[in-house]
């Protein structure tokens, strides 16, 4: 199940629109930079451009980064679930059988379960927002 989470989790992408040189994409582990969307030219020239002159394009340029700051968040969410379904799972075989440490061990896994789920409701949203935009 821990596997199966973590593949999810891993898998999950942001439809952003690409008008730029993908060459100046940059990521931190598996993060996107706050700024992919908005750069153009080529390594290592790569600027970051807010808006062509025009008002469309500068709202989609924010709408780029918004979009950018929710995956890191929405990420870091499902990590930090993934996570907690582990201290639960350690909480729950060293509890030696005493029910409190049972109880809260569980208590611990399913509200990490119930904090994945809608993690990975939210994406699927933001992808749908993300895609109507």
């Amino acid at each position: 199940a821990l596997l199966m989470s973590f593949s999810v989790i891993s898998s999950i992408t942001f439809t952003v629109p690409r008008t730029y040189a993908a060459s100046c994409e940059s990521y931190i582990l598996t993060f996107p930079a706050w700024y992919n969307g908005v750069v153009s030219g080529s390594p290592p020239n790569c600027e970051v451009k807010i808006g062509g002159g025009s008002d469309d394009a500068f709202i989609g340029n924010i709408v780029t980064i918004v979009l950018n700051i929710v995956e890191i968040i929405l990420q870091l969410i499902g990590y930090a679930s993934v996570i907690f379904i582990i201290i639960g799972g350690f909480r729950y075989m060293t509890s030696a059988g005493d029910p409190n440490g049972i109880k809260a061990a569980k208590t611990t896994i399913m509200n990490a379960v119930i904090g994945l789920v809608i993690t990975l409701s939210a994406v699927a949203i933001v992808n749908i927002v993300g895609n109507i935009i």
